[in-house]
C-alpha cells in the first residue's frame, strides 16, 4: 500500500459552550490548525504517484474560504459540535467526495494533539 500525505493550515475561533462552567474551552478561543490529508492505494497511477499534490489544491481553496479566520460554530453544518474530530470528518467528507484515495483526515490544535477521522474504525 502506497501512502502520502499533504499539510494545509488555517486560524480560526470556536468555542465547546456544552462544557461546565470554567472549562477552557467553553470559552470562546481559537487555534492554529493543521490539517493532514493521507491518500491510500494499493497502485501508482501512470505518473508513479498515488496522486499529483497539485490536484489537492481544491482543499486548500476551500479551508481558506470556508474556514481560515472564521467562527467555526458559524460555518459548520448546522449544529455540529466544532470539535477537532469534527472538523476532520467535514474535511474528510469534503475530500473524499473528489478523490477516491483519501483514507483519513488529521486535525491538529496544537502541536502535541491530533484527531483523525477515517471511516470504518472502532465503533462501525
Amino acid at each position: 500500500m502506497y501512502r502520502i500525505t499533504k499539510q494545509f493550515s488555517f486560524s480560526a475561533s470556536h468555542r465547546l459552550d456544552h462544557l461546565p462552567e470554567g472549562h477552557p474551552c467553553a470559552r470562546i478561543h481559537g487555534h492554529n490548525y493543521v490539517v493532514e490529508v493521507v491518500l491510500e492505494s494499493a497502485e501508482l497511477n501512470a505518473d508513479g504517484f498515488v496522486r499529483d499534490y497539485g490536484e489537492l489544491s481544491p482543499l486548500k481553496h476551500f479551508i481558506d474560504e470556508r474556514l481560515d479566520h472564521r467562527h467555526l460554530d458559524d460555518v459548520l453544518p448546522g449544529g455540529t459540535v466544532s470539535s477537532a474530530e469534527n472538523v476532520a470528518r467535514f474535511l474528510y467528507e469534503f475530500a473524499a467526495d473528489r478523490w477516491p484515495e483519501v483514507a483519513a483526515v488529521r486535525v491538529s490544535e496544537t502541536p502535541k494533539t491530533w484527531a483523525e477521522y477515517r471511516p470504518g474504525g472502532a465503533g462501525n
